[in-house]
């Protein structure tokens, strides 16, 4: 039986998978003493790879290696289940999550690399105020815990103020850095990101993406027009909008769905000719090509009520060749103007027929909402509260029409969740559509001063079922899936080996229990789930033996028994056990099955355990 080792206790290595994939394109480049960057160099044409010094062209700021090696570095903690925070946690595939999201986004990456549909994050705008996840955040999992209460400190207060600091940019800057490189990890190649952002930041922001997701994956920067009525106390221009950056993960694959009209734009539908087919618009029948770029679109129509041939002008041929304006003229879909005898044709496009409209770059506050709006949605849902700049459901809920179809369960993750406004326009929106989109919230518990709430973690959290309450009531047909699943980031489960140099065998004495104690068996299962790359929704059903729970996740993936204690007259009844009930569901030679290394009362007991799982096929057999 093989003991887990303390690297597994370690989210995925970005580092170790970037060798792995190098070596898989340029494998003359390694030999046994490393890379040989000569050859790496030369296979990639020097040219290609020089570095021009000051001189590149790029974003650079104090730090900014620094914030590269912060995401690269993987994390030791681990995600602690909270059913009894949660709703609906035996069935919900939603998750909120509450812990630094730096840490958190590590955590998911064996879990979700490459299965994440969608990304909204209004990050801090960087105004000159106060915002948290400062530098110090970034150092390691102690600094984390010791400001939410996990461990003692004297009244830690972190918060970085980046006027009085002096580094504007560069704090924000190496806080987003490596947040947005392991988001870019997440997203599957038909992925997408929306970022909300002002003036401040919007041209570092671009350039820090750039860099990131590829300059050729930009896809547009959209103006959402935020306030209903203008700022007149503004000392140079009332800011009205707001940016939203847009960027995929794979260009070339991503398309966004088209949107569903609203009734402004039907409302440009009319049937001045009383057409059987119902209401209709125009569209123009030339192009913006000559008769030299495209002389095969430069020919007579025939107008079918005065008989004479129709030109088109020699700078603005017709748009489309003969024989598909043959086909329209049969199909009596080119109009020819009120009388009938227009010169310019246009062909007439049915609101029956039509497929939605391509989303523009400019989102009105009458079609996707506005700050006030978010606020008033908000109140609506708790009223003992006051939390700045909500963003509306009905942004969110556009973004989402945008980039999810609807008919899977495509993943959504928000990261910087705040009072989870996404997490709302997701429930909001597969009650009405009927679909099944799943969320993964992540807030940081910054802590507030209010009598009714901890932290804004708790805000979104009750926000989240005061929403699924409030749409169940206005639509109580409507099948949704309106739990979540509650975790909160802390240390592993899996004690790191510290030795004390003083005193070695106390140390060793005190490592026979690898596992932290105080933590039950449900938080070392979804650490396996963690660690094992599989999915926090998954289904875990457990079947008493002997007085032990032997649990099956996912089907049968993993198999755990995570007692304190198993005798040696205990092991073959439960290893049978294991064995049957792996059979029941799909066997498979990958499964893994985990035990605490400390509950068999002798090394024999262990082999035995072991072999009577190997014999069966289950050859992943692993302590804790």
């Amino acid at each position: 039986m093989k003991k887990i080792q303390p690297k597994e206790g370690e989210s995925a290595d970005i580092v170790s998978e970037n060798i792995e994939r190098l070596k898989e394109l340029f494998p003359e480049a390694f030999s046994e003493s490393g890379v040989n960057f000569d050859v790496l160099h030369q296979l990639l044409g020097d040219a290609k790879v020089l570095d021009e010094g000051e001189e590149k062209y790029g974003l650079n700021w104090h730090g900014k290696k620094r914030a590269r090696q912060i995401a690269l570095t993987p994390s030791t903690g681990t995600l602690l289940p909270c059913p009894e925070e949660s709703i609906n946690w035996d069935t919900t595939k939603n998750l909120f999550i509450e812990g630094d999201n730096l840490e958190v986004l590590k955590l998911l990456q064996k879990s979700y690399a490459n299965k994440v549909k969608m990304i909204y994050i209004d990050p801090p705008y960087n105004t000159g105020k106060e915002f948290i996840y400062p530098d110090k955040f970034q150092e390691n999992l102690d600094t984390y815990l010791k400001y939410t209460g996990q461990v003692d400190d004297e009244g830690m207060k972190f918060s970085s103020n980046t006027e009085s600091t002096g580094r504007k940019h560069t704090n924000w800057l190496s806080m987003m850095y490596p947040r947005l490189k392991l988001a870019k990890q997440l997203l599957s190649q038909e992925g997408v990101i929306f970022i909300t952002i002002d003036d401040n930041e919007v041209a570092t922001l671009r350039q820090v993406c750039d860099e990131i997701f590829g300059e050729e994956n930009f896809v547009t920067s959209i103006v959402w027009q935020k306030k209903v009525s203008p700022s007149n106390d503004a000392t140079w221009f009332s800011s009205d909008h707001d940016h939203i950056l847009v960027y995929a993960k794979n260009k070339l694959i991503w398309r966004p769905f088209k949107l569903p009209m609203n009734e402004r734009q039907k409302s440009n539908y009319t049937n001045p000719d009383n057409d059987p087919r119902g209401n209709w618009n125009s569209a123009t029948y030339t192009c913006n090509k000559d008769s030299d770029e495209r002389p095969n679109l430069y020919y007579p129509l025939v107008n079918p009520n005065t008989g004479q041939d129709v030109w088109p002008k020699k700078t603005a041929v017709w748009k489309y060749s003969r024989e598909v304006s043959q086909k329209h003229a049969e199909e009596n879909i080119i109009y020819w103007g009120k009388d009938g005898t227009s010169n310019s044709p246009r062909l007439k496009k049915f609101l029956s027929k039509a497929k939605g409209v391509v989303p523009r770059t400019v989102w009105l506050y009458s079609d996707v909402g506005h700050t006030q709006e978010a606020t008033k949605v908000l109140s609506e849902l708790i009223d003992d509260i006051k939390f700045d700049t909500p963003k509306p459901v009905r942004l969110i809920e556009h973004m989402l029409r945008i980039s999810t179809g609807g008919d899977s369960e495509e993943i959504v993750l928000d990261f910087f969740a705040g009072s989870a406004s996404t997490a709302h326009a997701i429930l909001n929106i597969n009650a009405n559509e009927g679909s099944n989109r799943r969320f993964i919230m992540v807030q940081l518990p910054e802590l507030l001063e209010s009598e009714s709430y901890r932290s804004i973690a708790d805000i979104g959290k009750r926000r989240v079922k005061e929403a699924g309450k409030k749409i169940t009531n206005e639509n109580p047909d409507a099948t949704f899936d309106q739990g979540f699943k509650v975790f909160k980031l802390s240390s592993s489960n899996i004690q790191a080996w510290n030795p004390d140099r003083q005193d070695l065998e106390q140390s060793l004495l005190s490592q026979q229990e690898h596992l932290i104690e105080g933590r039950s068996e449900n938080d070392i299962l979804y650490e396996l789930l963690l660690k094992r790359g599989v999915d926090l929704a998954v289904p875990i059903e457990s079947r008493e033996v002997l007085g032990k729970n032997i649990y099956s996740i996912g089907y049968g993936v993993l198999f755990a028994c995570l007692d304190e204690s198993i005798n040696k007259d205990q092991v073959e009844e439960i290893g049978q056990s294991i064995v049957e009930w792996h059979r029941e569901l799909a066997p498979s030679s990958d499964t893994h099955v985990f035990f605490r290394d400390s509950a068999f009362s002798d090394d024999v007991s262990k082999t035995n355990m072991a072999a009577i799982l190997e014999q069966s096929g289950i050859t992943h057999v692993r302590s804790l």
